[in-house]
């Protein structure tokens, strides 16, 4: 009989938060823990014999005669650790006593903290998305910013765990990041006060298209209650009569593996898996659904560069077996899937144990999953946050001018340019917006009209109109 892996996919829904870094982990329970090792032969066992003792040579030789003490427990973890990063894969992870129980802490209700979840990526930290209404999301951040400093200390060195607690804090205190991101010519720098952020997931309306009732389903995450939610608010837009339905994925990191599978069988038919659990020796076991008929609407998702693991499994699966439309920009492409298993002394090691395929048995592994309508949002929902610390003026040449003309340019205002250099065109814009916004009309940018220019955009982001992914997978349901 198949054996049911209830694990966490992907390392990528880290919530920073105080007292925890919330995953959505699972654990195996009995039976999934009784499953058969692979067979060791005398020579694997005596060779496994020998190189532990290699190690408590090792180990005795630093006890007895290195230059300073060591504490025993320091050079067992730095073993353990020495032994995980051979493996060079970001998602396998030894935690200590302590971090073990951070990790499985507010596992169903809030965290204090930023709201971002991040990972560790070619040697990178990096935000996989920032979650809807938290501080990470209202200061800017985006998916694939790269964090190189908390507080003014570099990240270097430092793993996943020892970063997301740097960032963590309690609520009301103020965390400073130091940001790469793709297409800005230098590091930029954010101030983020740390908020309750609550552990909600699921947000539906719905949508008026061409007089039709269509009805709209987010997920920000997948954790314990999302299935439950996700079939509730199904319901009570089936209740209203909609005639096609959007799940929305975008900027969802992903969470459980078993609650992704439980919205699946809501959606998608028996006759293909929806997803294929692959071991180390290419075994590969198919899962399958036992809905018989599929919804009588069409659905389409919305998909981007922050969409991972389970949502990419969502995605897949809807595509694959019920051809059902993406929409939106390539994935992150996360197509592994992690265990933690617990060790004797309450830490645990986070191992990366299965790749999983999608029904028609790709790996989207650091490749992704591309839309089927292909969607890019306008510029402006890309522009840099613009942190202006003395006034912009005529001639300056900036990335802060940059920003500021790109702002500009989003609202209508034509600066005539975008490349950093403030002419007097660009002069003219900031002007115009100034006499609308109703303060003193210079032509500089100063702190008052750059904050002014990043909530006019916010605003115009926020307007659902704008939103073109949305607009298009609207129009995709005819």
């Amino acid at each position: 009989m198949k054996k049911r892996w209830l694990a966490i996919i992907a390392a990528f829904s880290f919530f920073v938060g105080v007292g925890g870094t919330y995953t959505g982990i699972k654990w195996m329970d009995s039976r999934e823990q009784e499953r058969p090792p692979e067979t060791k032969g005398e020579n694997d066992i005596s060779m496994i014999s020998a190189h532990l003792e290699k190690v408590e040579q090792v180990y005795r030789l630093i006890q007895e005669a290195y230059v300073e003490k060591v504490e025993s427990e320091q050079l067992v973890q730095g073993a353990i650790q020495g032994m995980i990063g051979t493996l060079k894969d970001p998602y396998s992870v030894y935690m200590d006593k302590e971090t073990a129980e951070q990790f499985n802490e507010h596992l169903d209700s809030s965290f204090e903290g930023i709201g971002a979840q991040v990972t560790i990526e070619n040697g990178k930290l990096v935000i996989v998305a920032p979650i809807k209404n938290t501080p990470a999301e209202k200061v800017g951040l985006k998916p694939r910013d790269q964090i190189i400093k908390i507080n003014g200390e570099s990240i270097e060195g430092l793993d996943l765990y020892e970063a997301t607690n740097k960032i963590r804090g309690e609520k009301g205190t103020v965390v400073t990041l130091d940001i790469i991101r793709k297409g800005a010519s230098k590091p930029f720098q954010v101030e983020i006060t740390r908020e309750e952020v609550p552990i909600l997931t699921v947000f539906s309306e719905i949508k008026e298209s061409d007089g039709k009732k269509i009805g709209y389903l987010e997920i920000t995450s997948f954790s314990e209650g999302t299935a439950r939610d996700f079939r509730k608010e199904l319901a009570k837009l089936e209740e209203k009569k909609i005639k096609g339905l959007v799940i929305d994925v975008r900027g969802n990191p992903g969470g459980m593996l078993s609650s992704v599978e439980e919205i699946l069988q809501q959606l998608v038919t028996d006759k293909k898996p929806y997803i294929q659990i692959e071991e180390r020796n290419g075994n590969k076991s198919p899962y399958f659904s036992n809905l018989k008929q599929r919804k009588p609407y069409p659905i389409t998702v919305l998909i981007d560069e922050g969409s991972a693991s389970a949502s990419e499994i969502l995605a897949g699966a809807l595509n694959e077996v019920e051809g059902y439309h993406l929409v939106g920009v390539r994935t992150f492409g996360k197509g592994t899937v992690q265990q933690a298993i617990p060790l004797e002394d309450g830490s645990n090691v986070k191992l990366t144990m299965f790749k999983w395929l999608t029904p028609e048995g790709n790996w989207i592994h650091d490749k992704g999953i591309e839309p089927t309508i292909e969607v890019t949002q306008p510029e402006y929902y890309y522009a840099h946050s613009l942190n202006v610390e003395k006034q912009l003026v005529r001639d300056m040449n900036s990335e802060e001018v940059k920003i500021a003309q790109q702002l500009l340019a989003g609202l209508g205002y034509g600066p005539g340019r975008t490349d950093g250099y403030f002419d007097g065109q660009t002069e003219r814009a900031v002007k115009a917006f100034q006499s609308v916004e109703k303060i003193p009309v210079t032509g500089k940018v100063d702190p008052k009209t750059a904050a002014r220019l990043e909530a006019a955009i916010m605003k115009r982001i926020e307007d659902e109109r704008n939103d073109l992914q949305l607009q298009v997978s609207l129009k995709a349901l005819k």
